[in-house]
């Protein structure tokens, strides 16, 4: 005997029939960028937004890049923690964050470990900097889809620092990161850690008396006009780097793949292009602002600054004679 549907079920099996098959073949994939940079015409913003427009563009329809600027989603720790997690999949930002979960990567923000972008560029190009990669995809399921250098590090202060000797009691603001802290210790300032975007408040109301960050960054911030005295220090090479869950890139059909990747290459490359053409433009911004730039020889702080790579390495803070491997690259 033929058994009869209800017609409740009939006619959910007959919708969800007619659903799936009107249904398009290539359902639009969307993929959560995240940041902390804040928004407006700094070069880690720009880059996001670049490689945001470069993958909605090509993908045709099938993928989606929903950039969620400034600090909606939290800091640099929290976005990388949510992409662990794949509720975000994407960040753009500086590689040194990752310094929590791949320790040698520490090494980045160590001053004076760099001399310039092409250094760093062939550290980034090393097989050096790949094995740590790896590391950071194999154990926290993130792969670094492309990186590059990008401006320089200076010092903002209140009085002329010309030597490591002006920087001695100099109360100055640090980022939250201990290979910082202790690359100022060994400078022997008084490191304090402020908010980024505290730091114009904290020089105008004595909390601090100086302050360190990316050229442009830093201008956008106000630094210059909290603190007057620019000294050419270039002690750390910024980065930008594109991420993204590891799991989420599998997930792509190997056309999309190509197409993120493509499209984080670019936006690499467009943020060391974009950093080194304006970094005088933001010098001359500053100067035309009353701002005092001083040019400082950095060999003596460089100096000083190695006293404290023994101390790094035999803390376990990166691996011993990493330093030197990478001085090596010159």
């Amino acid at each position: 005997m033929k058994k009869l549907i209800p017609n409740s079920i009939a006619t959910a099996a007959l919708a969800f029939a007619v659903a799936f098959s009107a249904a398009p073949a290539h359902a639009e994939t969307t993929l959560i960028l995240g940041g902390s940079n804040p928004v407006g015409d700094n070069t880690i913003h720009k880059a996001n937004e670049m490689f945001t427009k470069l993958v909605n563009e090509r993908s045709g329809g099938k993928l989606k890049i929903n950039f969620i600027q400034g600090e909606q989603l939290g800091n640099d720790k929290q976005v990388v923690e949510q992409m662990m997690q794949n509720s975000v999949q994407v960040y753009g930002d500086v590689l040194g964050w990752y310094a929590e979960w791949v320790p040698d990567l520490a090494i980045l923000n160590w001053g004076f470990t760099f001399d310039n972008n092409d250094h760093m560029q062939k550290f980034l190009d090393s097989a050096v900097f790949r094995s740590l990669s790896e590391q950071l995809r194999k154990n926290q399921g993130l792969r670094i889809l492309a990186s590059a250098p990008t401006e320089p590090r200076v010092l903002f202060s209140k009085k002329v620092v010309n030597t490591p000797d002006d920087l001695k009691g100099l109360k100055m603001r640090v980022p939250g990161i201990r290979t910082y802290q202790l690359l100022w210790q060994t400078l022997e300032t008084k490191p304090t850690q402020v908010a980024w975007a505290e730091v114009f408040l904290g020089l105008n109301t004595g909390l601090i008396e100086a302050a360190e960050g990316p050229v442009s960054a830093a201008y956008s911030q106000k630094f210059h006009q909290g603190a007057p005295n620019v000294m050419r220090t270039n002690h750390v090479v910024s980065t930008y780097q594109i991420t993204i869950n590891d799991k989420a890139f599998q997930a792509l059909d190997s056309g999309l793949q190509k197409i993120v990747q493509d499209a984080a290459n670019e936006a690499a490359q467009f943020a060391r292009s974009k950093a080194e053409r304006e970094v005088d433009e933001f010098y001359g911004k500053m100067r035309d602002e009353g701002t005092n730039i001083v040019s400082v020889d950095a060999a003596p702080f460089a100096k000083k600054a190695v006293a404290g790579v023994k101390e790094m390495e035999a803390d376990g803070v990166w691996s011993a004679g990493l330093w030197q491997r990478i001085r090596d690259l010159r």
